[in-house]
């Protein structure tokens, strides 16, 4: 059957604009269904069923209403007798839907715009439908695109299938793009959104650094580098932690590379933002160090409890390891995640010594610092609670350090312990009590071990739950 000039014309437009929008054929050939089915409502009643079928080969058109087959006809447009249906199709019972033929439609102009708003709204919810399944799955990727305008200070961005936005506060201080510019940035958030998907992007995101090492060092993208922790003051300074998976790479070195040219990309795209590359490593005290580069410290003295570190810098390193505004100290606590307390030689021999000569006002004896867990922080709020000696320690109860609470009239009353302030669990409280007992020749070391379990427990425990 040869194909008319119309029907071509047809799968023409359907066609193109499927390539224009990306997305499928089907989907644009379904909304020029859902439009003439409009358009035919209007003139053959709203309450008519009207079905409209495209050959998605031909092009042909068919256009039918759907008849509700009834015992008694109540609405001619929308039912039709048993009696009458069973001539069409002899199988047919109540309950099912007869299709009758119905003839061309002749569009009228309102019935035109009406049906070219429907295929343009279901042509835009299906290329919103398919940015947002496309990008989703892009989140913490990079992407390039083009600018295509500049809205109060955020940026909108061409990424050829898509748009999405880099915002004032995710762009990197003094930096400016104008129409036509090409930008780089990392995709950290998609949303569905009434107006359509809303890909958002960044270029201040401390990932966008991992990601930029990852393009230019090849063993980061290998996997022989692994980027373990960034910490970023966008624009002026970050620090950058890796290990080595192989041990005959050097991590910091591949960051590196010949005379500096790998991680000079990276801050050629970031706006000449000063990169440290540091060696992570399991041990915190290591790590912190690290991080403070290029400060040397030389004691750190570690709370891993509160996550805190305090670490002891010679006088002259104070200002290094401080940064200027605080930044190096800054930026390594973000790295490491511990919270760094920098204090100078000098300080720390004084405050030790202020500690001292309270212990020594107050009669704490020497022997109490030699118990496990006992700090010399500590020694000065025993001694402050009249515990002076081992044998005072091992003689508390474990509220007296740790404190205990009462309820009254409704009310609960907490009682603070001498230990108050210094984040020990009851547990941790109780084992500084065993320990003193300890010292003191009250007990032996291996009564503090669980009771090791009896010969034939589990034999009786077995023979107890066997059935009689």
């Amino acid at each position: 059957m040869a194909v008319s000039a119309n029907r071509l014309e047809l799968l023409q437009i359907a066609d193109a604009v499927a390539r224009e929008k990306a997305i499928d054929r089907n989907i644009v050939i379904a909304a020029m269904e859902d439009a003439i089915q409009k358009a035919a409502r209007s003139r053959y009643g709203s309450e008519t069923e009207v079905r409209a079928e495209i050959n998605p080969k031909t092009g042909e058109m068919r256009l039918s209403r759907l008849l509700l087959v009834v015992d008694q006809v109540e609405n001619d447009a929308t039912q039709i007798a048993l009696e009458e249906a069973k001539k069409r199709n002899p199988a047919a019972q109540v309950g099912d839907y007869i299709a009758e033929a119905l003839p061309p439609l002749e569009y009228g102009r309102i019935a035109a715009q009406s049906a070219k708003q429907v295929i343009v709204q279901k042509v835009r919810e299906a290329e919103r439908d398919r940015q947002y399944q496309e990008y989703k799955d892009r989140i913490s990727d990079i992407v390039n695109g083009i600018v295509k305008r500049v809205e109060y200070g955020n940026v909108v961005v061409d990424l050829g299938r898509g748009e999405a936005i880099v915002r004032r506060d995710e762009m990197l201080p003094r930096e400016t793009f104008r129409n036509g510019d090409r930008i780089r940035a990392f995709i950290y958030d998609v949303r569905r959104e009434p107006r359509g998907p809303q890909i958002f992007l960044s270029r201040t995101h401390p990932q966008f650094m991992a990601k930029l090492f990852a393009q230019e060092v090849p063993e980061i993208y290998d996997g022989i580098v692994e980027v373990k922790a960034v910490a970023r003051d966008p624009g002026s300074r970050a620090k950058i932690a890796v290990i080595s998976r192989d041990s005959s790479v050097d991590p910091v070195g591949a960051c590196v590379g010949m005379r500096g040219s790998r991680v000079q990309a990276v801050v050629n795209e970031l706006q000449g933002e000063k990169i440290d590359i540091i060696p992570w490593t399991a041990d915190p005290a290591n790590f912190v160090v690290n991080a403070l580069a290029p400060a040397e410290v030389a004691k750190v003295v570690l709370d891993e409890d509160r996550q805190r570190m305090e670490v002891v810098v010679p006088d002259q390193q104070l200002s290094l390891a401080i940064g200027r505004r605080g930044q190096n100290v800054r930026l390594a606590s973000q790295l490491t995640g511990w919270d760094i307390d920098i204090v100078t030689e000098q300080e720390e021999s004084e405050h030790r010594q202020a500690e001292f000569e309270k212990r020594e006002q107050l009669g704490v004896e020497d022997a109490l610092k030699e118990i496990p867990g006992v700090t010399t922080a500590m020694l000065v709020k025993l001694g402050e609670n009249g515990i002076k000696t081992v044998e005072d320690l091992a003689g508390c109860a474990t509220d007296d350090l740790f404190g205990w609470s009462e309820r009254k009239d409704g009310e609960t009353t907490r009682y603070p312990g001498a230990l108050d302030g210094f984040d020990l669990s009851r547990d941790e409280t109780e084992a500084l009590i065993m320990q003193a007992r300890v010292k003191a020749g009250w007990i032996k070391e291996e009564d503090l071990a669980p009771p090791p379990a009896e010969e034939g427990t589990e034999a009786t425990v077995e023979a107890t739950a066997a059935p009689a």
